[in-house]
């Protein structure tokens, strides 16, 4: 039976949080002002605050009955650095930053259920509420992890919600197994020999090799990888020093690998090294390879994926929940955690239809904020069950 939104209640209040953190978003590590937000409205609501967790990291802990369990909740606090275009009153006041995927949702939603549960909560036990910083880069879960996030407040699962724009409003969609991708980023630095534009023949050009490569590179996912499996491999940058009437001697090709697996991360890693040394021998010049995973894939543990699943039915009903859907190939820092201990990383629709459609990082996207409630109202649900 589906419940009526338990958050419901709290929504003009949610609203008027989130269009706060979206009128001042900060970028990963210098969430100072976001940071001081979030601790004062915990405090508010009764919990025990620690701040300055893997630097900018907010915990809050709410402890109800003499239950041991613990469940932990992660929202990211992150803005990007994009100049955006939305038009909205509260757009950012901050010149080239902005909330262009959700962030300022996920706190005030998080909030949101951390004040319903600190009024009425109905569980046994503890929650831990994990306010992250520098998702985007990658860097804020393993900065709280090695400031001992898990060994200060313990969890025996943690869980992650992003907004999805594209799946309806009230739609929830997660799975076991991979959930997001791993993210590598990748260079080739190509040593050619430059020279006259008018005698080729003289020394090599780096963009023929460079060229050669880009094409090359992706036979990877075309012809190397079970088409059954996903993968990505994209060229984002081609950098040389070549000028007008001058044939480049150097080159940098730059770029973004994805896979679900890490024996796929490493297989693609191989097959790039080999693909530029061959090139690069059949052409007599020197390439190097730089591969760096920054993101591990986000692993989704069957258990907590039944209660994840569970909640989210209890909040929009079955028909809206999705357990077993396709694997998405962005890359999600919750990543780090689920690798810590058993998790579940779920999505939110963000609707359809206008700006709350607009692609994750585009300069005119804004989160839902009629998605507060839904949001606010799983968590609720979600400690809960976990703590009954």
């Amino acid at each position: 039976m589906v419940e009526p939104l338990r958050a419901a209640r709290l929504t003009d209040q949610m609203t008027a949080w989130r269009h706060a953190f979206h009128a001042d978003p900060e970028l990963g590590f210098n969430e100072h002002r976001t940071a001081a937000r979030v601790a004062d409205l915990l405090r508010d609501f009764g919990l025990e605050v620690h701040e300055g967790i893997g630097g900018t990291g907010v915990v809050g802990i709410l402890q109800r009955g003499n239950g041991s369990g613990s469940i932990g909740l992660r929202a990211d606090m992150d803005a990007l650095p994009i100049l955006e275009t939305s038009g909205r009153t509260y757009a950012s006041q901050n010149q080239g930053v902005m909330h262009a995927c959700g962030h300022d949702g996920h706190m005030a939603m998080l909030l949101g259920a951390a004040s319903l549960l600190a009024q009425e909560g109905r569980f046994n036990g503890r929650a831990v509420f994990i306010f992250q910083p520098n998702e985007e880069n990658g860097k804020g879960a393993q900065a709280m992890l090695a400031d001992g996030l898990f060994e200060r407040f313990t969890v025996d699962q943690v869980y992650g919600l992003h907004n999805i724009p594209g799946l309806g409003l009230g739609e929830f969609a997660t799975r076991s197994g991979p959930i997001t991708a791993s993210e590598s980023l990748f260079s080739i630095t190509i040593a050619a020999r430059g020279g006259h534009a008018a005698l080729p023949h003289m020394g090599v050009d780096a963009i023929t090799v460079g060229a050669e490569m880009v094409g090359a590179l992706q036979t990877i996912v075309s012809r190397k990888l079970d088409p059954s499996v996903n993968g990505v491999v994209s060229v984002t940058e081609f950098v040389t020093d070549g000028r007008r009437n001058v044939l480049p001697g150097a080159a940098v090709l730059s770029g973004d690998a994805r896979a679900l697996t890490p024996a796929l991360t490493e297989m693609i890693a191989n097959r790039m090294r080999q693909i530029a040394k061959g090139i690069a021998m059949a052409h007599d010049v020197d390439a190097t390879v730089a591969f760096d995973t920054i993101f591990p894939p986000s692993i989704n543990a069957p258990e907590a994926v039944a209660q994840a699943c569970a909640a989210a039915t209890m909040t929009v009903g079955a028909a809206q929940v999705d357990g077993g859907c396709a694997p998405k190939l962005f890359s999600e820092d919750f990543a780090h955690l689920a690798a810590a201990r058993d998790g579940c990383f779920i999505l939110m629709g963000n609707g359809t239809t206008g700006q709350n459609a607009r692609a994750l990082h585009a300069s005119d996207y804004d989160f839902a904020d009629a998605a507060l409630p839904i949001g606010a109202s799983y968590w609720v649900n979600l400690v809960e069950r976990c703590l009954p």
